[in-house]
């Protein structure tokens, strides 16, 4: 009994099927890093073009009527937005190149991407937030800090506005999906915790 439970021991020691297993996970996981590194310029190079047309549109954005003219310049939310929209679309096409190389991606780039995603985030954000506000108050206006409605005046001026915001929210979204895509190649590089036997001790292991 004790020999015939050795060759089996001994069988099963030698089986390829944890080998196979393991191969085919590795196979899995370089398919899926090909695939995020073609898709990842692909979705930098989208919210650029999104930036450049609420750029665009909103840098075009001036209108003369009998009341006056008025133009993005005269307020200072529609600059801050035309500044966002530059400052994110410069950022998205080099990002996308560096993206697009096809050197393997380095733990200091993977972490300047994470920061920099996370940054551009919240500044388109806060460009499009404050727009929106300004917008509103256009539509509405407030008697309170005696801000006059003057969308009612200036259609096309407001028209081309929000036209501007919405793109602008649309590149919001593209950025956070963006920061998901940074998120996940910077933490996916690292193992869970392991636990040490004897130690209340855990250990992050990194994996290249």
């Amino acid at each position: 009994m004790e020999k015939s439970n050795n060759i089996g021991g001994a069988v099963a020691a030698s089986s390829p099927l944890p080998m196979m297993g393991s191969r085919a996970h590795q196979e899995i996981n370089e398919d899926g890093n090909a695939a995020l590194r073609t898709a990842e310029p692909i979705a930098r190079l989208v919210p650029m073009a999104l930036c450049v047309a609420a750029l665009v549109l909103m840098l075009k954005n001036s209108e003369t009527s009998d009341f006056g003219s008025l133009s993005y310049s005269d307020l200072g939310a529609f600059r801050y937005l035309v500044h966002a929209n530059g400052i994110c679309a410069g950022y998205s096409l080099l990002s996308a190149i560096i993206a697009a190389m096809p050197r393997p991606s380095t733990m200091s780039q993977a972490w300047t991407f994470f920061f920099l995603d996370q940054l551009l985030t919240y500044l388109i954000l806060a460009a499009g937030a404050v727009s929106t506000e300004v917008l509103y108050l256009e539509r509405k206006g407030d008697l309170a800090i005696t801000w006059s409605a003057v969308c009612g005046s200036f259609g096309g001026f407001c028209h081309k506005a929000i036209a501007s915001v919405i793109i602008t929210f649309v590149a919001v979204a593209c950025y956070v999906v963006l920061s998901l895509i940074s998120s996940y190649k910077l933490f996916s590089k690292y193992d869970a915790p392991i636990a040490c036997s004897g130690k209340n001790i855990e250990v992050a292991a990194f994996h290249g």
